[in-house]
Order: structure tokens, then sequence, then C-alpha cells
């Protein structure tokens, strides 16, 4: 694993949220014991159907489409993505402002997905609440 990556794939969690580094794929995320059993059993439902297990959150989100099963999936468990944006500073240099989105945020705004090369997904937030409540 390079140092870049490892910056960006780690699973936390507190007392009511779920944090993971957007740069886990998801047979990555299916292969942690510290992702908890429910979520996994949420993504092999819907994310694994739609995307290869090779795929990150980071590459998923900006090419889904509001008729997807995941999006559907991550609006249910009220996904939010940390992403950093890259802005210009006075004198020419650039530094990246971070935010949590909605994927509603995300899969609707059209300048977000012709620059996602720029933007850099840190990573996916879920509250516990909402997994322990989704069916499958």
């Amino acid at each position: 694993m390079n140092g870049g990556n490892r910056d960006y794939k780690y699973v936390l969690q507190d007392v009511s949220r779920v944090y993971i580094g957007a740069r886990y794929t998801y047979q990555e995320m299916m292969d942690s014991d510290e992702v908890p059993f429910k979520l996994r059993a949420i993504l092999a439902h819907y994310m694994l159907k739609e995307v290869a297990g090779d795929t990150t959150p980071e590459n998923h989100i900006f090419y889904m489409q509001d008729t997807d099963l995941s999006y559907m999936a991550y609006k249910q468990l009220k996904a939010r993505f940390k992403l950093d944006f890259p802005v210009p500073e006075k004198g020419g240099g650039w530094r990246y402002e971070s935010a949590y989105h909605t994927i509603d945020e995300i899969v609707h705004n059209r300048e977000w997905k012709d620059r996602a090369d720029e933007i850099v997904v840190e990573e996916m937030m879920i509250n516990k609440l909402q997994i322990m409540a989704m069916g499958l």
C-alpha cells in the first residue's frame, strides 16, 4: 500500500457514526471486521450489484445516477461525504476547503461531476441509527 492511499483508508467509529476512508474499495470494506456487519450486508445487497468490488466510494459517487439502487441506499442511509475543493488563493497558490455533503448534493451537481478529478473525496460518514433502521 503506498503512503498516499493510507491516509484515506480507515474505518473509525464513535457512539453514533461510522467513518470510512473514501479510498477503501467496496471489497476491502466487505473484508474488514471493523465495518459493521449490517453495513457490509447493505453494501453487498445494493452497491456490489452495480459496481465492481475494486470500486471506491470516491470513484463511485460522481458517476451515480438518481435512479441507481446505490444512490437510493446512500440516500436512505443519509450518508455524507467529506469533499475537499481546490480554491485559488491570492498570490497564485491553491488551498483546499473541506465540507460534508449529502449524496443528493453530489449526484445533482453537474459542476462537481465535471470537476471530479480536482475534488478529493476524503471519507464517507454514516449514522449508525440509519444503518440499523435500513431493511434489506
